[in-house]
């Protein structure tokens, strides 16, 4: 058979390959994105499945002329070492960007964090506003908008904040030292009275006398709120500290205020002439 004939066979059985191996990547592709938009129809994730894909068949497409030309006598080593040292270089310019692509495929699989998020990352802190192939944006208390580096994130340790079940509460009440054992007590029934009263406090809280400051007897509440959502949070803190502040006045009991008591001894002695 002519060189060339065998030239086109080989030719023709590499392109029925590649075509069906496109179309077996297709229906993956597909199987995965729906996959994906059937539990978060605006997952970040639905970006990155077409860069993916793309990249897979250019691979196969690369194998594929490589094994072509080494079956047409061509020596393939010295093509690929041709193309390396190019390659070396175009490497070096891609590997931030490759890094990103790479550290927002592994932030997203893992579940991290999404759009809408309150998230910590290395000190940077605010509601994830976007996630692309580059970054992450971030918008702070501030309002300011920040972008951080997609391998950056991979790498830091981040702390999603909207992930919390329940929400800590953790005040500290001082009375005066002048209050008495009996109103001391009842501050510390007040203060458990509101927590098992509030249905969005969970019932497993502590009420105790803390410490004694230096102007105060400092009582602690500690407990959770059962939502884990922030501005929950602080709607709850604030109604329990208004019921605190009602029942402490009602029941005359005195918050104490930092301050300090001045004591003089006067000086009897006389100067003898």
């Amino acid at each position: 058979m002519p060189l060339w004939e065998k030239g086109l066979i080989a030719i023709a059985i590499n392109t029925i390959l590649i075509l069906v191996l496109f179309k077996v990547i297709n229906v993956i592709d597909k199987k995965v994105r729906e996959k994906i938009q059937s539990t978060e129809s605006n997952s970040p994730l639905l970006r990155f499945i077409p860069i993916l894909t793309k990249l897979l068949k250019a691979f196969l497409l690369f194998i594929a002329i490589t094994g072509f030309l080494q079956s047409q006598g061509y020596s393939v080593s010295s093509i690929l070492a041709g193309f390396g040292i190019g390659g070396i270089a175009v490497g070096m310019a891609a590997k931030d960007a490759l890094a990103n692509i790479f550290g927002s495929i592994e932030l997203l699989s893992d579940h991290v964090y999404k759009v809408g998020d309150y998230v910590k990352i290395d000190g940077i802190e605010g509601y994830v506003e976007d996630i692309n192939i580059r970054s992450t944006k971030v918008r702070d208390l501030d309002n300011f908008l920040i972008s951080v580096p997609n391998n950056l994130a991979a790498n830091a340790v981040i702390t999603n904040v909207s992930r919390a079940k329940k929400r800590f509460i953790n005040i500290t009440f001082g009375v005066t030292y002048s209050t008495s054992n009996e109103s001391i007590q009842k501050a510390q029934e007040i203060l458990k009275n509101i927590a098992i009263n509030h249905k969005e406090i969970h019932n497993q809280f502590t009420v105790a006398i803390h410490d004694l400051g230096e102007s105060s007897i400092n009582i602690r509440f500690r407990g959770y709120v059962k939502s884990g959502s922030y501005d929950k949070f602080l709607k709850v803190r604030g109604e329990f500290l208004d019921e605190v502040i009602r029942d402490f006045r009602a029941a005359n009991i005195d918050f104490a205020f930092p301050s300090q008591s001045l004591y003089i001894e006067s000086d009897n002695t006389k100067s003898e002439n």
